[in-house]
């Protein structure tokens, strides 16, 4: 019998072009390797594709990482294993704050019971590793905690000489790469991070529910020592060691045994999200790092382009924006969330808002993943321009896909 006000009907989205800060579209390959048939946990082939897919997002984030895997939920489940696992309570950590997600981070990091310190830069700006590396002298902590692309801004953190000034301080260094990775370049041995996550809804072209993460041996290190496998799956050999984990979903010590030789029954995979991020890893591997990076450069240069030619005022420091979205300010007298709106039921396209001191001031416009291509650039921009004249602004007259055109000759 079936409950009352519901009917039967399958799940019949609407379609969507997502050009937005993500999610975006997922990759068509990506929903077909999704809909394959379910394995047993310990099937050899459930346990060959995760090791295919440890070895896959190796080469992702550019690196030997042994621990190198997925945490099962969304890029937030990544970082809350990688500090709740990384921090014991009264742990100094130090989070350069420059959007959104650095907020983030010092939520998460105080809420495992860390000393939280930050330093602050306005919305819109990066740090200089002179800045940080100032804080890093001053407060003296375990972990810095960076995000390397606040979507809330657009801004891409440069990260290439932090891992030196924490190697010279005895410093962890852990950075969320969720809306960079796959589209800015990114070196996680080359640059000496310790611990990365990220999320498959951005530029690796995947839908939110699979956080890849690569740790160093270093970091596993000090993860491995705080190890206590849950009753019920113990072996005898297993030894309590250091402060327990305060959580055990995200206890990477034991997570980093699920994937490992021993298999602890921590938990069941999600096989159908691994599915998906193994091909979105594949992907890109297949298209290659530096490609992918090229594609997202590309088709980012041509929207900056079109916005611009439209006669749009981009937001923040456009020598430091990610490749894969760009801010720009609402004309004046123009009710942004009226123009999305019409742009999403007329068309059936997103763009987003913003957050914080930025809601209601610019529209969020993403280039990314399976959508990092020429007709979604092209096609945006021209229906932008006619919801804007509609809307009254002043812009021009083809101005958009013109300039964006030009990128691409």
């Amino acid at each position: 019998m079936a409950a009352e006000g519901f009917g039967h009907r399958q799940i019949d989205p609407p379609p969507r072009l997502l050009m937005g800060p993500g999610p975006v579209n997922a990759d068509p390959r990506v929903l077909r390797a999704m809909s394959a048939q379910l394995v047993g946990q310990y099937d050899p082939a459930m346990t060959s594709l995760m090791n295919e897919t440890m070895a896959l997002y190796r080469a992702v984030f550019r690196t030997t990482n042994q621990q190198t895997f997925l945490v099962d939920g969304t890029s937030r489940a990544g970082i809350e294993a990688a500090l709740v696992s990384l921090l014991e309570p009264g742990d100094r950590v130090l989070v350069p704050v420059f959007g959104r997600f650095g907020h983030l981070l010092t939520e998460i990091a105080a809420r495992c019971g860390a000393e939280v310190h930050t330093v602050e830069v306005p919305w819109g700006e990066v740090f200089e590793p002179e800045q940080i590396e100032q804080a890093v002298l001053a407060v003296r902590p375990k972990v810095l905690a960076v995000v390397q692309g606040d979507t809330a801004t657009t801004m891409c953190q440069p990260l290439a000489a932090l891992g030196e000034i924490c190697a010279r301080h005895d410093v962890l260094l852990y950075c969320d790469v969720t809306a960079s990775l796959g589209g800015n370049t990114f070196e996680m041995d080359a640059w000496g991070l310790d611990i990365a996550t990220a999320g498959l809804q951005k530029c690796l072209g995947g839908p939110s529910g699979s956080a890849p993460i690569s740790i160093s041996p270093r970091a596993a290190g000090v993860i491995e020592g705080r190890k206590h496998v849950e009753a019920g799956i113990r072996s005898d050999g297993d030894v309590d060691r250091g402060e327990r984990i305060g959580s055990n979903y995200f206890d990477l010590a034991q997570i980093m045994d699920y994937w490992g030789e021993k298999r602890l029954n921590h938990h069941t995979e999600a096989t159908t999200m691994l599915y998906g991020a193994r091909e979105c890893a594949r992907l890109l591997v297949e298209e290659g790092l530096d490609a992918a990076v090229e594609r997202h450069r590309l088709h980012g240069a041509a929207m900056l382009a079109g916005v611009q030619g439209l006669g749009l005022t981009v937001f923040g420091d456009v020598a430091h924006k990610m490749n894969n979205v760009v801010a720009v300010h609402i004309p004046e007298g123009v009710d942004g969330e009226a123009v999305r709106g019409v742009m999403l039921a007329d068309f059936g396209i997103e763009i987003g808002t913003s957050f914080g001191p930025l809601h209601g001031k610019v529209w969020r416009i993403g280039t990314m993943g399976h959508n990092a291509r020429k007709d979604a650039v092209l096609v945006t921009l021209a229906v932008l321009e006619q919801v804007l004249r509609a809307a009254g602004a002043s812009v021009t007259a083809g101005g958009g896909v013109g300039a964006a055109g030009e990128v691409y000759t």
